[in-house]
């Protein structure tokens, strides 16, 4: 064969493997009224939990069917899981509180009071508790699982986004005014240090790496920062889509991930603890800009919907509504041999 020819045919076939490592593999139809937020994996029980405005969705994982509905949610954004206690936990943002419940029987259990903008919420395992982001308060609450009870609110010094336990004590943050990252110590409910994202900024979106103590901070800017935690600082950047709400990391494959708006799946592998490279940008629905990693299988779940026309006569910046028994969860997957 003609070198040249040889060249261009092995050309394509790299190209092909690099665009190709994975897929939507699965699509259910939820449908459902209501915009959504963060989705959260639980690999012990196969299930999903989906923030949906007023409610928080519990899907099975592996077959896309609606287990249950957690109602009285006040604009629901995130869910955090304290399997010890039995309960799960999900913030209600617009009264400022946070519905506890039974991870069993999904059972409405009681309503914490936490603070105005309650956001994402994540369970610390090494000090038992629940922490909040707070973005209009700028702070975090932190909850007692068991009790079901505020343990303090702590000032953050900046509106915060989502956030990553390291499973050695330590709480992080993002603050997306200040384009900064900070550190909580979860037992002594105490802020210890921060750091900038630049040239990162409006970091919303974390993953974290505890093995090599990285954080991924997916940043409206249209990058993903990543930072050495032990030293506090950006130890690498990497381009990524536009409108970035999710990211994870899967140890198994070294590979993180950013979900974005404009319908791209940023796949970016981990050649070092400060070296990456984009794998590729899979498509996927326009406004699937939220994700769930479950590591156990290393499956990517997102959801999205259809939408349809603003309302008439609006002006400036109108959400486009959501066409009514649209709403779908997808699954994503590595194909076999895939980077």
């Amino acid at each position: 064969m003609h070198k040249i020819a040889f060249a261009l045919i092995l050309g394509a076939v790299v190209s092909l493997s690099a665009t190709s490592s994975y897929r939507i593999t699965h699509t259910y139809t939820l449908g459902g009224d209501g915009r959504w937020d963060y989705i959260v994996p639980d690999p012990p029980n196969h299930r999903l939990f989906i923030a949906r405005q007023d409610r928080i969705m519990v899907v099975d994982e592996d077959s896309g069917k609606l287990l249950s509905e957690i109602s009285g949610i006040h604009g629901a954004h995130g869910t955090a899981l304290a399997h010890a206690a039995g309960r799960g936990f999900a913030t209600s943002g617009n009264d400022g509180t946070v519905v506890m419940f039974d991870l069993k029987t999904f059972r409405v259990l009681g309503r914490i009071p936490a603070a105005e903008d309650a956001d994402a919420i994540i369970y610390d395992a090494p000090s038992n508790r629940i922490f909040t982001f707070n973005g209009d308060a700028h702070s975090s609450t932190v909850i007692d699982p068991r009790a079901g009870t505020r343990i303090t609110n702590i000032p953050l010094g900046g509106k915060p986004e989502y956030g990553a336990s390291a499973g050695d004590g330590r709480v992080y943050a993002n603050l997306t005014d200040t384009s900064e990252v900070v550190e909580i110590d979860a037992k002594r409910a105490a802020v210890t240090r921060r750091w900038s994202t630049a040239p990162c900024k409006q970091p919303v979106a974390m993953a974290i790496d505890t093995a090599h103590h990285r954080l991924f901070s997916g940043c409206r800017s249209g990058v993903m920062a990543v930072s050495d935690y032990e030293a506090g600082k950006v130890a690498a950047t990497v381009p990524i889509g536009v409108g970035v709400d999710g990211a994870g990391f899967d140890p198994d494959s070294g590979n993180a991930f950013a979900s974005n708006a404009d319908g791209r799946l940023t796949v970016i592998h981990q050649d070092a603890p400060d070296r990456y490279h984009v794998v590729e940008n899979l498509q996927t629905p326009e406004g699937a800009r939220n994700m769930g990693l479950d590591p156990a299988n290393h499956r990517v779940y997102i959801v999205s919907a259809k939408f349809g026309p603003p309302p008439a006569g609006s002006t400036g910046r109108v959400r486009a509504p959501v066409l009514p028994g649209t709403f779908s969860l997808m699954v994503i997957e590595r194909s076999p041999g895939g980077n």
